[in-house]
């Protein structure tokens, strides 16, 4: 099942840095199949809103975040259509990234 989702300009940039990370360090295969994933995580929260999880050091409540790989999505839930914040390593400090 997809669902409707829209990318903010920053979610949008993550995008294309992963992917020219991952197509520079692993080849085009390999991001092609990274972003297939990333764009049915997109597709899945989209549809269903509810699944991801809520995060304590964040300082927006509302936000929610679903994991794709070592790769967090952040969008907002209750958004129609639903909106990709952010898509950050899982190794980062998510709530600095959200600043940026």
């Amino acid at each position: 099942m997809t669902g409707p989702f829209i990318l903010t300009p920053s979610a949008a940039r993550d995008l294309d840095e992963i992917l020219e990370y991952v197509l520079e360090h692993g080849g085009t295969n390999p991001a092609l199949h990274v972003y297939e994933c990333l764009h049915e995580g997109f597709s899945k929260v989209g549809a269903e809103p509810g699944i991801g999880h809520t995060r304590d050091d964040l300082a927006d409540e509302s936000l929610r975040v679903w994991a794709v790989f070592s790769y967090l999505i952040v969008y907002r839930p209750e958004t129609k259509p639903v909106q990709i914040i952010r898509v950050v390593h899982g190794a980062r400090d998510v709530p600095r990234a959200l600043d940026e």
